[in-house]
C-alpha cells in the first residue's frame, strides 16, 4: 500500500539509494519482443525523438508521369512536435534539426505539466466510468475508454499512451481479483494523467502503478493523488487552447531532473527503438517506406497494450529529418497511440497518423488506414501501395549495415566502456541520415541545371533503381520536388515529375 501525505510519494521512485535496485518496469507479455534489462551505458535523461513529423502522405502515383502536388496547404512546423525552441499546436516542445545529444539537453528545460489526474474503474453495471479527478471541471469524456484498453479484463495490469484532444495521456491499469459478487470476483481500474506533451509522462510510471494498486487496495482515499496533482499543475493560459505558458517549478523539479536512471528506460517510448527494430527484422524497411510517405499506420495487438504503444512511438521515428524546410507545407504526422472505436470519427478525417488498437474490428473499417499490422504480419488493402511491401536487395542492404553497426556498438561499449553512444542514439541517426541522404540529394538535382534523377543518384542515397521507382514515385509528389525520374527499362525511358512547392 502506498502510503498517504500531504506531498506526492514521488521520492519512492525518483531516488534510489546505492546498491538497492531499481523499481520494476510495468509487466509485459512475454511474446513480445521488449526486454526489461536496463542498459549499462544509457546515458541520463535520454530523450530520443527526432525532427521532422510533421510531414504528409500523398495518393500514390498511378502512372509513370505524375505532377507533384501539394493540396494541403497549413503551416506546420517541422520537428517531432514543432520548429526548435517553439511550440507548435499541441503544446508539445520542439527539436528540429537537433542532434541527438543537444536534443537531450534540451529535454532538461522542460518542465512538469500535468493538467488533469484522473482514476478509472470498472462497474458491473454501468461499465468503464470516471470515478475522480482533478481539477474537478476538465474534460474527460471518452477518456474512460481510452484508459482502459477493451479486453483488458484478460490481463492483471498493463500501460497505455493515448491522445485526448490537444493532450495526451499516461494511464496503469490493474486488475486485481476480489470475493465480491457485486465486482463479479474482480476489481478493475486505471490511474492516469494529462500532459500538453507525452515526452515527459514516463517519469510518472512508477507512480502510477504504485497508485492503481493502492487504489484496489483502498478505494476512495485520493490524497496521494491530490498532492500529486497540487505539486505538478501546469499553469494554462485563460483561452483555454491546452498551451502552457508557465509552470510552477517545486523543490523536486530539478530533483526530478538529476533521478532519470537508465534502468527505467521501458517506461520511456526512447527505449524500445532497439527491441522495436529486433522484432520487425528486415521488414523494418517496410514500414520505413510508409512511415516516409506519411501513410496512416494502424498497428494490432491484443492487450497488454504497453508495449505496441510504444512500437507507435518508434514508427514515428523511422521518418525523422533534420533538413530545414522538408514538409513544411504539409500536415503533421499524428501519433495517436491507443485508439478504439470512440475514435472512428475523428480518425475519418486524419490524412496521416500511426495508432495501435486491440480491437480487432478495425481491420474491417480499411477506409480508416492503409496499412494494418498484425503482430509480425504487415499488410495493405491499396493495390498501389502492394509493391512496397517487397522488400528489395537496397532494402537488405540497409539492414545488413543497421545490424553492422549494433553489433559494433555492443562490441565497443563491451570491451572499449564507450559509453557516448547507445543503441537508441544509433537507430534514430542511422534513419534520420538515411532520410537526409535521400532529400539532400533530391533537393541538390531539383536546384541543378538539368533536374534529372539519374540510377546513380538512386543508389547514392541506397535505394533500388527497379525495386524502389514506385517508392520515388510517391516521395516526389507528397514532398513535392520538381525532378525528372528516368527509370531505364527494355522498352523506353519513364519519367515522373514533382513540383518542388
Amino acid at each position: 500500500m502506498v502510503e498517504q501525505s500531504d506531498r506526492a510519494p514521488l521520492l519512492d521512485w525518483e531516488e534510489i539509494p546505492p546498491g538497492q535496485p531499481p523499481p520494476s518496469g510495468p509487466s509485459l507479455d512475454p511474446a513480445d519482443s521488449v526486454s526489461s534489462e536496463p542498459s549499462k551505458c544509457r546515458p541520463q535523461g535520454k530523450e530520443g525523438a527526432g525532427s521532422g513529423w510533421t510531414l504528409s502522405p500523398g495518393a500514390p502515383g498511378s502512372g509513370t508521369a505524375v505532377r507533384g502536388r501539394s493540396p494541403h496547404s497549413p503551416s506546420i512546423q517541422a520537428g517531432p512536435e514543432g520548429d526548435a525552441g517553439a511550440t507548435d499546436e499541441e503544446g508539445d516542445c520542439a527539436f528540429t534539426g537537433l542532434s541527438v545529444k543537444e536534443r537531450r539537453a534540451a529535454e532538461w528545460e522542460e518542465k512538469d505539466q500535468i493538467v488533469a489526474v484522473f482514476v478509472v474503474t470498472f462497474d458491473t453495471r454501468s461499465g468503464n466510468m470516471v470515478e475522480w479527478c482533478l481539477p474537478q471541471d476538465v474534460n474527460l469524456e471518452g477518456v474512460e475508454f481510452k484508459s482502459m484498453a477493451s479486453g483488458s479484463h484478460r490481463i492483471a495490469n498493463d500501460f497505455i499512451y493515448f491522445r485526448k484532444g490537444s493532450y495526451f495521456g499516461l494511464a496503469c491499469f490493474a486488475n486485481m481479483p476480489v470475493e465480491s459478487e457485486l465486482e463479479r470476483g474482480a476489481r478493475m481500474k486505471s490511474v492516469g494523467i494529462l500532459s500538453p506533451s507525452y515526452t515527459l509522462l514516463y517519469r510518472y510510471m512508477h507512480f502510477l502503478e504504485n497508485q492503481v494498486r493502492h487504489q484496489l487496495q483502498c478505494p476512495g482515499q485520493y490524497s496521494p493523488l491530490e498532492a500529486f496533482y497540487e505539486d505538478k499543475k501546469a499553469v494554462l493560459p485563460p483561452g483555454g487552447n491546452g498551451l502552457v505558458t508557465a509552470c510552477p517549478t517545486s523543490a523536486l523539479g530539478t530533483m526530478v531532473n538529476r533521478c532519470m536512471h537508465p534502468e527505467m528506460k521501458i517506461t520511456h517510448p526512447a527505449g524500445c527503438m532497439s527491441q522495436f527494430i529486433r522484432f520487425f527484422g528486415e521488414q523494418i524497411m517496410v514500414l520505413w517506406k510508409f512511415a516516409l510517405l506519411r501513410k496512416r499506420i494502424l498497428i494490432f495487438s491484443p492487450p497488454p497494450v504497453g508495449v505496441v504503444c510504444y512500437r507507435v512511438y518508434c514508427c514515428c521515428c523511422l521518418a525523422n529529418v533534420s533538413i530545414p524546410g522538408i514538409g513544411a507545407s504539409v500536415p503533421e504526422f499524428r501519433p495517436f497511440f491507443y485508439i478504439n472505436v470512440a475514435d472512428i470519427t475523428a480518425l475519418e478525417t486524419e490524412l496521416s497518423y500511426v495508432a495501435c488498437t486491440t480491437e480487432k474490428i478495425f481491420e474491417e473499417k480499411k477506409e480508416l488506414y492503409d496499412v494494418y499490422i498484425d503482430n509480425q504480419n504487415v499488410k495493405t488493402h491499396r493495390e498501389s501501395l502492394q509493391p512496397l511491401l517487397r522488400i528489395n536487395s537496397a532494402d537488405r542492404e540497409k539492414y545488413r549495415k543497421l545490424s553492422e553497426q549494433r553489433q559494433l556498438l555492443l562490441y565497443s561499449q563491451e570491451v572499449d566502456g564507450d559509453c557516448t553512444t547507445n543503441e537508441e542514439d544509433l537507430f534514430i541517426l542511422f534513419f534520420m541520415e538515411q532520410n537526409n541522404r535521400i532529400f539532400q540529394t533530391l533537393l541538390e538535382v531539383a536546384g541543378s541545371a538539368d533536374p534529372t534523377l539519374t540510377a546513380e543518384h538512386v543508389r547514392a542515397m541506397g535505394l533500388d533503381p527497379q525495386g524502389d521507382r514506385g517508392f520515388l514515385v510517391d516521395l516526389l509528389e507528397v514532398y513535392g520536388i520538381d525532378v525528372m525520374l528516368v527509370i531505364d527499362n527494355p522498352c523506353c525511358p519513364q519519367r515522373c515529375f514533382g513540383d518542388l512547392m
